[in-house]
């Protein structure tokens, strides 16, 4: 994998952080505090994932930099 690829992968799971946000805000409105938790969880989740990714390209653009 790529440090492109690395980052094309944070920027869909940075997509999918932005809709479960929104469905989140959805559900603050509808007073529906089980179906929200589990959308933080997953918020927690993609977070997670988003860094990593990130955390992968820096260190392929780094290796892909080393002489």
């Amino acid at each position: 994998m790529t440090s492109e690829d690395s980052l094309a992968r944070a920027e869909e799971l940075l997509a999918r952080l932005e809709k479960a946000r929104a469905e989140l805000d959805q559900l603050a409105q509808a007073d529906d505090a089980e179906r929200a938790l589990d959308v933080l969880t997953e918020l927690a989740e993609l977070s997670k994932a988003i860094e990593e990714e990130l955390q992968r390209a820096k260190r392929e653009a780094e290796a892909d930099a080393e002489p």
